[in-house]
């Protein structure tokens, strides 16, 4: 025999259950890829134009993994740059697999902000790319242009080295100061002394 529950305590048992956030639709960079689109191990293979239409939707990107469509991502990028067909390893196509995989990370922890591993591993993969880029801006600019073009990189120059001023930093350079100030003096005569010697020397050759 169970007694009914009165209102109250039923509108307290609805209050106390946890409010669950719905989460936001995310754009992805993978949104492109058209979902008829065939996978990679299966888009060059002759018998697939003759299969069912059930046999292709299973194959297409419809019913893909994440996997498998970053790696048609990750061929378009690299399509963009490369400088032949056979090129596999410039840096160009370094860089265009590295920007897919930073996107990659990037939406990730869009919805995993606590997620500090794969962070560790995006910027690991962020400071590999600026050093890649910075060598084809210093070695083949049109490159890097055109890189930073076809891959939508915004690329922003390094700061200068700026040194931290601390308190003590700015005590230890007031005592190098202080104590070359005084080195200075003791040093003048000495100094007074060979100038001196030099003139008369100067003079003597003259005469």
């Amino acid at each position: 025999f169970h007694q009914a529950c009165s209102p109250f305590i039923q509108a307290a048992r609805c209050y106390a259950r946890p409010v669950r956030r719905k989460r936001k639709d995310i754009p992805s960079h993978l949104d492109d890829l058209p979902p008829t689109m065939l996978k990679k191990d299966y888009a060059n293979v002759p018998i697939i134009n003759s299969v069912d239409d059930v046999v292709k939707r299973l194959l297409s990107l419809e019913m893909a993994s994440q996997k498998e469509k970053m790696k048609i991502k990750t061929q378009q990028l690299v399509e963009k740059v490369r400088r032949s067909p056979n090129d596999n390893g410039s840096f160009e196509v370094q860089v265009a697999v590295l920007t897919a995989k930073i996107r990659a990370y990037e939406e990730h922890l869009q919805m995993h902000p606590k997620d500090k591993n794969n962070r560790r591993r995006m910027l690991m993969d962020i400071d590999r790319r600026k050093k890649l880029l910075a060598y084809l801006r210093r070695v083949r600019y049109d490159v890097f242009e055109n890189t930073c073009k076809q891959l939508n990189i915004q690329y922003t120059l390094p700061p200068p080295y700026s040194r931290r001023i601390t308190k003590r930093w700015l005590v230890k350079k007031a005592f190098c100061r202080k104590v070359f100030q005084e080195a200075q003096k003791l040093k003048a005569p000495e100094r007074l002394k060979q100038r001196r010697e030099w003139q008369a020397r100067a003079r003597a050759a003259r005469e």
